[in-house]
């Protein structure tokens, strides 16, 4: 009996490994931090996915929206900054983090002209849809994460996964909605549309981070007790703070 136990204990260890097709450290490494810069081209590209999606969310198009996620380069930065912190590089975090956040100021200014623009000002199923996210959001972004990060760190084809996973977290779209919100005036949406986005973006960064320390990522530098104390904090703290109002949606969802 015990020698089945520890038989399937065994084979299910060796189904479930992470390790047994990962790339090596410094191919990771470059993979991550490549896709992860912000570049001349990939801020045109952001602009022409911003500008597909929105127009795919004005005219409730979910083909047009699925293609402009799948040639958003957001989710390079978000898997760059989860490096990053990881590995202990902090000089490095705050310059992704930095890229990241001009990559959203880009992002709204494109959407909200667009909307400005665009004659069609009602709100379609399309955009209604991204304003009130809930605990299954987490749920999608935090496997999502998972399965990307995972993709992001074999041997081989690795790009195969990320298309599917930017599909399944929705990062354009939110943003957009947002720029149709302040476009106009309409507030209300406007949080709800923030709040999924930084939903989806926060735990896929999260759940990255946590599988690049599963694989033992390389540090730059080891932190003492103390910072290390210091930086749980904060990681638990931000979690709550992400998690808690969508707990508090859905519960609302289900009871309403």
């Amino acid at each position: 009996m015990n020698r089945k136990h520890v038989n399937l204990k065994t084979i299910f260890k060796h189904m479930f490994s992470l390790t047994e097709d990962t790339a090596t450290h410094e191919e990771i490494r470059e993979r991550l931090l490549g896709d992860g810069k912000i570049t001349g081209t990939n801020m045109c590209v952001l602009v022409c996915a911003m500008l597909i999606a929105s127009v795919g969310l004005n005219t409730s198009s979910t083909a047009v929206i699925i293609g402009a996620m799948l040639i958003s380069p957001l989710m390079g930065s978000i898997l760059a900054m989860a490096y990053a912190l990881v590995s202990n590089d902090f000089h490095l975090w705050r310059n992704h983090a930095v890229g990241f956040a001009m990559q959203i100021l880009f992002s709204l200014i494109t959407s909200t002209i667009f909307f400005l623009i665009s004659p069609l000002k009602e709100a379609t199923p399309e955009l209604l849809a991204r304003t009130s996210p809930t605990f299954y959001d987490v749920i999608i972004a935090t496997t999502g994460g998972i399965a990307g990060i995972i993709g992001q760190t074999r041997k081989g084809s690795y790009n195969s996964v990320i298309p599917g996973v930017a599909i399944a977290t929705a990062l354009m779209p939110p943003i957009c909605t947002c720029g149709y919100s302040i476009a106009n005036g309409e507030w209300r949406m406007l949080a709800g549309a923030a709040y999924l986005f930084i939903v989806n973006a926060y735990f896929i960064f999260f759940a990255s981070a946590v599988i690049l320390s599963v694989l033992k990522t390389p540090k730059v530098r080891e932190l003492t007790e103390q910072e290390w104390k210091r930086l749980r904090f904060k990681m638990f703290r931000n979690t709550l703070i992400v998690l808690i109002p969508s707990i508090i949606l859905g519960y609302m969802m289900i009871h309403s």
